[in-house]
């Protein structure tokens, strides 16, 4: 279930000026400190699958929608559970890779301001960056839309496990966002702890697809924005609004808009130049361009 915001119809994307690694070195130099914007495609090289292929279009069935998952019929929210409890320790030892480090490096040498994710996976806290700005939340939090009773994800997991231990040796192929792909499954006997607190539903701490970003978290992030002097998007296709809307903020503001993304991307004519190459050997390679005293 992919954790995304005001999506977008499908329509044809723009194609940005083709960048190489040197004019956008030049280009990020120039306009000191950036905001970076990360998508799915940053965590892919630490095996949390992405949703999108190259060309923008879902690669998986529509995903949970928030209504549905709220609604009071429990069967959303019991084939929820059951996938996560399935995918959760996959997810949970996911390790941040070299596009995490490279970022955290940049962050560390002055040249990244805020680092606004569109990821629920915590690895860009855990490779060092600080100024991290959570856009759809953190899967390694649960909380109660009742009562905002919050607990971690971890303990929930023995919660699930209690309640359901045939479940526990079952196994099937990760999936983004913490879940799994189970496959001829019946969930209706599958049972989910409620809210110790006031017996309310439990949810992940994330933006669920239907769902809005919290106006407070959306500003912070476009304080962070204000601050600086280019955005920088990595990884997305910025196929959903809750992530373009920073790119159409920046160029309101007349800030340059540069992209490091393999596949096709919504409203490519607003950025200035794209590097289509991998994440994580573009970013080492910008790390080590830039902030080569920061190196590891």
């Amino acid at each position: 279930m992919p954790l995304l915001t005001d999506a977008l119809p499908q329509t044809p994307a723009a194609t940005a000026a083709t960048a190489d690694l040197a004019a956008l070195t030049t280009l990020l130099a120039q306009h000191r400190p950036w905001t970076v914007l990360t998508g799915a495609g940053v965590s892919t090289g630490s095996g949390i699958p992405d949703y999108r292929d190259a060309q923008g279009a879902w690669k998986r069935p529509a995903p949970v929608r928030f209504q549905d998952f709220m609604a009071d019929d429990p069967a959303t929210r019991q084939r929820y559970w059951a996938r996560s409890l399935v995918g959760w320790p996959v997810f949970s030892q996911a390790q941040p890779n070299a596009a995490h480090h490279a970022l955290a490096q940049l962050e560390q040498a002055g040249f990244v301001q805020t680092l606004i994710t569109q990821n629920v996976d915590g690895l860009h806290q855990r490779a060092g960056s600080r100024r991290v700005v959570d856009l759809h939340g953190r899967l390694d939090q649960v909380v109660c839309m009742a009562c905002k009773h919050r607990l971690a994800r971890a303990d929930f997991q023995h919660q699930l496990l209690a309640a359901n231990p045939g479940w526990q040796h079952l196994s099937a192929q990760a999936a983004p966002d913490g879940d799994a792909d189970l496959a001829g499954v019946d969930f209706a006997a599958f049972q989910v702890p409620a809210c110790p607190v006031c017996g309310g539903i439990l949810k992940p701490d994330v933006v669920f697809y239907g769902e809005n970003v919290p106006p407070a978290r959306r500003q912070e992030a476009l304080d962070g924005l204000a601050a600086s002097g280019a955005l920088l998007v990595v990884g997305s296709s910025l196929m959903v609004y809750s992530g373009l809307r920073f790119v159409h903020a920046a160029k309101q503001a007349g800030l340059p808009v540069a992209a490091i993304n393999l596949g096709q991307m919504r409203d490519g004519a607003v950025l200035d130049m794209q590097l289509h190459e991998a994440c994580a050997p573009a970013l080492r390679n910008l790390a080590d361009l830039l902030a080569p005293a920061h190196s590891d």
